[in-house]
């Protein structure tokens, strides 16, 4: 915990159910106003990649976690959970500081995902790049 930001226990909560319960395909984590915890900021169970890359602003910095469902040439299906921090060039700088200094207090409270993303911009978040780098270590 290096920026002494604490992870709210919602997050462990909500991460879980859909780890667990299958009830989400993602969960969008962000700070709280006053830059003390990870909280959850939304969780959804819509099956579409694009409303995904709808909720992650366009110049605010956010932590997500989704659950990547694929299939392997075999024709078999895989998930992964893939764990990404989002951080757009657009994004004030203080604001890069502190979620590059507290996301590894959120990465290490999530057991179970396989696979990290770092974004800029949404090119490297598209859902190709994503599916490329998960299903390499399937």
């Amino acid at each position: 915990m290096s920026s002494g930001v604490g992870v709210n226990d919602d997050c462990l909560t909500q991460f879980s159910t859909l780890k667990l319960g299958k009830r989400y395909k993602y969960i969008i984590f962000a700070l709280n106003q006053n830059n003390t915890e990870i909280v959850v900021e939304k969780t959804s169970d819509s099956q579409n990649y694009d409303d995904f890359l709808a909720d992650l602003p366009e110049s605010e910095c956010r932590w997500a976690v989704y659950d990547l469902e694929f299939e392997k040439e075999d024709g078999g299906k895989r998930n992964k959970i893939v764990f990404y921090s989002w951080s757009p060039d657009t994004a004030k700088v203080k604001a890069k500081m502190v979620f590059a200094s507290s996301k590894d207090a959120l990465r290490r409270s999530l057991v179970g995902i396989s696979t990290e993303i770092q974004g800029t911009d949404f090119s490297e978040v598209a859902h190709e790049v994503v599916l490329d780098k998960a299903s390499r270590g399937a």
